[in-house]
């Protein structure tokens, strides 16, 4: 690799920084555009990757952040066993969370070396890689979907893929096509959605080599090293705004199934000048249920965390990690050892975001929000209509905690996965499925200076024969909590018939429902933990929440002493500002008198 020039432009490299970030971005509109299915096509549950040529990220598509922090080490394990067989037109393709420090068996990896040809005498050089990981609709294994939560081990999950050539020397390798398009219950999604990673590959290959052409190749990696210092000087100037100390957060998962055992998750974050050290001693051990992350997946999570509190534009390329060090004991949930499960290790990802935001709290409580709905429900309706396989799975966002300067957001994507919600005529076209409600539930949003987010609502009504239901969710044991006297928002539910049986499902399912024709599903989203006393809560802020229906009247009164004047119709509504003074007043009282001991 040529050595850094030693001057450098500034201009030169913001500009080459942002070609970088154009070319990932357009992979990722590439990939989006060409998807077969809803899960990458309308959820957005991809990611997309250019790298240099030893594997060091040089920019990420607006994707996925607990994908894109994880691509340095599959990409490092790839070069390791290639080492000498790369060719020009080859095409990589894996997914094992072990033999290729994959994520998880429906995240696919597919990635193509770029090559350039600096003369006609010289051997191709490899230059570059661009790289792309979807979650696919199925792989296999026991569950439809493929995210078994009860799953005890990782051969129950479906195809395993160790790193190998999808396309060698421009020649693919048919057998390997033929093996994955049997092994799955959707071949048609997956086969297109593997294309669709294929030509997002190509857009990028094609622009680096539009970019070598223009700047010459030596220039563009010169400026792609020093990015990586930039990064990694910016990251170290921001950390050494931090407090310096110790900060510790304990948060927990409520277990799997019908009698689940609680598991725990343990963060200790030590800010020492430039550097940040993140150490998950005391968390749970490894469980035999699919919510284990592997250890680059833990990585990507604790990286993504801290790059929501930083405030510099800092390149999203490797150097950014260089100053978080992060360790986990050896078969702990979140650095599992073979053969643990790891399916539907997004939940344990979100709760780590979750926990370092609870622990930074303390250091930066103008940066963090109160605690957010813990990611994305993930319902996975699955069945056969005219004989023919149908998988629907979405990552249902979402709603945030409240922050220092405004309430919680609530239809947004948790930090960790800029992802989406599938549109109601998405899923009624392709789906025997009808969506009888969605929304936003009033009052469940934690009370505070600053309210949490609202709770979402969906609907799913069976419309074909018969199907089966799979959900992960959490939040309901542990609903999301406030901060700095901010209350605790709602917790989630799922009910199968509401006002017929009103079942109630495990908000992590270890078996499948079986439903018929008719059957509903109803999942309540947990709300936003709230971010401050309640009582100091404008008074005109909450009438404007009851004229839109976040708040009822009620609610306004008990959890934030305000009182409304007028004669009962919405449109005559206003603040008693003398009642609403006294009842706040008393309610500050009432709180004064509880001793701790009561208070427990």
């Amino acid at each position: 690799m040529s050595s850094v020039p030693r001057t450098i432009d500034p201009f030169q490299l913001e500009l080459l920084k942002s070609c970088f970030d154009t070319i990932a971005d357009d992979m990722a509109l590439t990939l989006m555009r060409t998807a077969h299915s809803g899960i990458v096509r309308d959820s957005l549950d991809f990611s997309t990757a250019l790298l240099d040529a030893g594997g060091l990220t040089l920019a990420q598509g607006i994707c996925t952040p607990m994908h894109m922090g994880s691509f340095h080490d599959a990409m490092r394990k790839l070069i390791s066993r290639y080492e000498g067989r790369i060719d020009p037109g080859d095409v990589f393709i894996f997914n094992d969370p072990y033999a290729a420090d994959g994520q998880h068996l429906p995240d696919i990896y597919i990635t193509t070396p770029v090559f350039t040809e600096e003369n006609r005498s010289a051997e191709p050089r490899l230059a570059a890689w661009a790289t792309t990981v979807a979650h696919h609709s199925d792989v296999g294994g026991i569950v439809a979907g493929s995210n078994a939560l009860g799953a005890e081990e990782i051969f129950q999950e479906g195809l395993r893929l160790p790193i190998v050539k999808f396309i060698a020397a421009g020649e693919p390798n048919r057998a390997l096509w033929d093996v994955i398009a049997l092994n799955v219950r959707t071949p048609d999604k997956v086969m297109g959605d593997l294309q669709a990673q294929l030509a997002a590959c190509r857009s990028g290959e094609r622009e680096m080599l539009e970019l070598f052409a223009r700047y010459g190749v030596d220039t563009v990696l010169d400026y792609g090293t020093h990015l990586q210092d930039y990064a990694e000087r910016l990251t170290r100037a921001e950390i050494s705004e931090f407090p310096d100390g110790v900060y510790e957060f304990t948060d927990h998962i409520e277990g799997l199934g019908e009698e689940p055992e609680l598991v725990v998750l343990k963060a200790r974050v030590t800010v020492a000048g430039e550097d940040v050290a993140i150490d998950w001693t005391g968390t749970s051990d490894q469980i035999k249920g699919g919510i284990n992350p592997t250890f680059p997946f833990t990585k990507a999570s604790c990286y993504a965390a801290l790059r929501s509190l930083m405030v510099s534009d800092i390149p999203n390329c490797h150097g950014f990690t260089v100053p978080i060090e992060v360790t986990a004991p050896k078969g702990s949930l979140v650095n599992p050892v073979f053969p643990s499960p790891c399916g539907a290790r997004g939940i344990t990802g979100y709760r780590i975001i979750d926990c370092l935001f609870g622990a930074l709290a303390k250091a930066l409580p103008d940066r963090v929000t109160a605690d957010t709905a813990g990611g994305s429900t993930l319902p996975t309706i699955a069945g056969y209509e005219n004989g023919k396989a149908f998988v629907f799975c979405e990552t249902f966002m979402g709603t945030w905690g409240g922050t220092s300067e405004h309430d919680g957001q609530q239809g947004v994507p948790h930090m960790g996965a800029n992802q989406s919600n599938v549109s109601i005529e998405m899923i009624e076209s392709e789906y025997p499925i009808r969506i009888n409600e969605y929304g936003m539930l009033a009052d469940t949003g934690g009370a505070g200076r600053h309210r949490g987010g609202l709770g979402l609502v969906r609907e799913y009504e069976i419309l074909s024969a018969e199907a089966v239901l799979n959900v992960r969710s959490d939040k309901r044991r542990f609903p999301p909590h406030g901060l700095f006297g901010g209350r605790s928002g709602s917790p989630s539910w799922n009910y199968v018939n509401p006002g017929r049986s009103d079942r109630v499902l495990p908000v992590l399912m270890t078996e499948v429902e079986k439903l018929k024709r008719g059957d509903v599903f109803r999942h309540e989203m947990s709300g936003g933990g709230g971010y401050g006393d309640p009582l100091e809560r404008e008074p005109e802020d909450v009438l404007r929440d009851i004229i839109e229906e976040k708040v009822t009247p009620a609610h306004a009164e008990r959890a934030y002493g305000v009182v409304l004047a007028g004669d009962g119709e919405p449109g005559t509504w206003s603040v008693d500002l003398p009642a609403t003074r006294r009842l706040r007043a008393e309610m500050r009282e009432t709180a004064a008198s509880i001793t701790p001991a009561a208070a427990d």
